[in-house]
C-alpha cells in the first residue's frame, strides 16, 4: 500500500481549531479536498460539519452515539466486519426487503436501520496487519474515534488510546463499555438488560405487586449513547481551547446510576430503602397514574392542588376538592387507594376518546396510552416531522424516525440512508487512505476489505 502525507481541507464549514494537525498534501490529496468540500456543502451549516468520526461500534449504544453526531453534520465512517457486518444486521425480522435484482438475502434489518443513518460503511478486518495499517492512516484523518470493545481488547490490534494518541495527539477517543475501564466489573460484557438489573432500574420498573421488568426499549444503551455524544462534543470544544485530544471512558453502569436521578438522591439523603415499583403511579404525587376507561386507559397527572381541582371538575365531582381526605397532596398520598378507586370508577364510564375531548383545553396534564403504530401515526408526531422517508439503494423508499432536535439556523435530519455493508469501502480507501484500484482489489481478494 502507498504511503502518503495528508491535508484536511480548511474550507468553508470547517473549524481549523477542531481538526487534527495534518501535514502537507500530495497532489493526490487534492482530489479528496474536493470530496471533503462537497461533503461539507451537503451537510450545510450543521453544527458538526467538518468533523470526521471513525466509528468502531456495533449493536446500539455506540451506533446511537455516532448517529447523533452524524445527524448534526459529522462524517461518520463505520468500520464493520467484512462478512458479518454489525451484529444487528442479522437481528430480524422485520427486514426491509431488497428490491428485485439488487442483493440476495432477507433484506436490511429494522434494528440496524434504526441507528445507522448518515454513515459510510467500510467493510474491513483488522485481524490482518494491512487492516490495522489502514485504520492507523484513517486515524490521522479523523477527529474522533468511538469504540465499544471490552477494555484492553483493542490493544493487541494496536488500536488502543495510547497507540493512537501517538499517531494523532488531537484525537478524541471514546470508549463505551458495560462497566468502564476500571473497577471490579470492568472485564464483564454488559448488555443493556444486565445493567438495568444490576444498577437498580429493573427493580423500580413494573407494576406495584408484580415482578421486576426491563424497560420496553434498551434505555440504558440509549442514555449511554446520549451521554457519550454529549461528552464528545464537549471534548471537541475543549480541544479548540487546548489543542489536545483526550480519552473518554463511558460506561453503561455509570450512565444508569446517573439516570436514577431523583430516586438515587432520595436514597442517599434518607439512607432508607427505596419504595420499589409503582407501575404508572408516582410514589409522592396523587392522582398521577393510568386509569381504566370504557375501552382502554388514560393517564392523568394532578401534580398540585390546582390541577387536582381541575380534574375533579372535569370528572363532574367538584365536591371532591373540599373532601377533607384529599385537600392536600400529602393527604391524597395517604388516602391513595380510596381516591384512585373513586377516580377509576368514574373514568370507566366513558371511552378514552370521550375523556380526551372533555379534558382538552383544561390545563390538566393527560394523555392516551398509544402503541407504537399509534405513536408514529399521531398527528402531533407527524406535524413535528418525526417520521421521514428516504430512498435506500437496495430496498427503495423507506420510512425512518427523524432526528428530534430542531434548530433555528440549521436542519439536522436524515441526509443519507443507513449504508449497506461495505457500500463506501472503495470511496474511503481511495479518498482518505490514498489507495489505488489495484491495491483495493488485492485487499478484497485477501479478505481484508468488503
Amino acid at each position: 500500500m502507498k504511503s502518503f502525507l495528508t491535508l484536511r481541507s480548511l474550507t468553508k464549514g470547517y473549524n481549523p481549531l477542531l481538526l487534527p494537525n495534518h501535514g502537507l498534501a500530495s497532489a493526490a490529496r487534492w482530489r479528496s479536498f474536493a470530496t471533503d468540500a462537497a461533503s461539507a456543502q451537503a451537510a450545510g451549516n450543521l453544527p458538526l460539519a467538518g468533523i470526521r468520526v471513525l466509528d468502531m461500534t456495533r449493536v446500539l449504544a455506540g451506533p446511537y452515539c455516532t448517529q447523533i453526531l452524524g445527524d448534526l453534520g459529522a462524517e461518520i465512517i463505520k468500520v464493520e466486519h467484512p462478512t458479518r457486518g454489525d451484529d444487528t444486521r442479522a437481528w430480524g425480522p422485520p427486514f426491509a426487503k431488497y428490491k428485485e435484482g439488487t442483493k440476495e438475502g432477507p433484506g436490511e434489518s429494522a434494528y440496524y436501520l434504526a441507528v445507522n443513518r448518515n454513515k459510510k460503511s467500510l467493510g474491513l478486518s483488522f485481524a490482518h496487519e494491512s487492516g490495522i495499517e489502514i485504520l492507523h492512516k484513517l486515524v490521522k484523518e479523523c477527529d474522533v474515534l468511538v469504540e465499544n470493545y471490552i477494555p484492553g481488547a483493542l490493544k493487541k490490534y494496536k488500536m488502543d488510546y495510547e497507540t493512537l494518541k501517538a499517531i494523532n495527539p488531537k484525537l478524541i477517543y471514546a470508549s463505551i463499555t458495560g462497566y468502564g475501564q476500571t473497577g471490579p466489573y470492568s472485564q464483564r460484557a454488559g448488555y443493556d438488560v444486565m445493567v438495568e438489573a444490576e444498577m437498580g432500574l429493573m427493580h423500580i420498573t413494573g407494576s406495584r405487586d408484580g415482578p421486576p421488568v426491563k424497560v420496553g426499549v434498551a434505555v440504558t444503551d440509549l442514555t449511554t449513547g446520549l451521554y457519550t455524544s454529549n461528552a464528545i462534543m464537549a471534548a471537541l470544544l475543549g480541544r479548540a481551547r487546548t489543542g489536545k485530544g483526550q480519552w473518554i471512558d463511558s460506561a453503561l453502569s455509570d450512565c444508569q446510576v446517573a439516570t436514577l436521578s431523583n430516586l438515587a438522591s432520595s436514597a442517599l439523603i434518607s439512607g432508607e430503602k427505596d419504595s420499589g415499583r409503582w407501575g404508572t403511579a408516582h410514589p409522592s404525587i396523587v392522582p398521577y397514574r393510568a386509569y381504566k376507561t370504557k375501552d382502554g386507559d388514560i393517564l392523568l397527572g394532578g401534580g398540585n392542588d390546582r390541577l387536582y381541582g381541575v380534574l375533579c371538575d372535569s370528572l363532574g365531582h367538584p365536591e371532591w376538592k373540599a373532601d377533607e381526605r384529599f385537600v392536600s397532596n400529602n393527604l391524597r398520598v395517604k388516602n391513595r387507594e380510596v381516591l384512585d378507586k373513586m377516580i377509576e370508577d368514574k373514568t370507566r364510564e366513558k371511552t378514552t376518546q370521550e375523556w380526551l375531548e372533555i379534558l382538552e383545553g383544561s390545563g390538566m396534564p393527560y394523555s392516551a396510552i398509544n402503541d407504537i403504530q399509534g405513536t408514529l401515526n399521531h398527528s402531533h408526531v407527524q406535524a413535528r416531522g418525526m417520521v421521514t422517508e428516504i430512498d435506500h439503494p437496495t430496498c427503495g423508499p423507506m420510512k425512518l424516525v427523524n432526528t428530534p432536535i430542531k434548530y433555528s439556523d440549521a436542519t439536522p435530519g436524515v441526509r443519507t440512508p443507513p449504508p449497506t455493508l461495505g457500500q463506501h469501502s472503495d470511496e474511503v480507501l481511495r479518498d482518505l487512505v490514498n489507495l489505488g484500484e489495484s491495491d483495493i482489489s488485492q485487499l478484497k481478494k485477501d479478505g481484508v476489505v468488503a
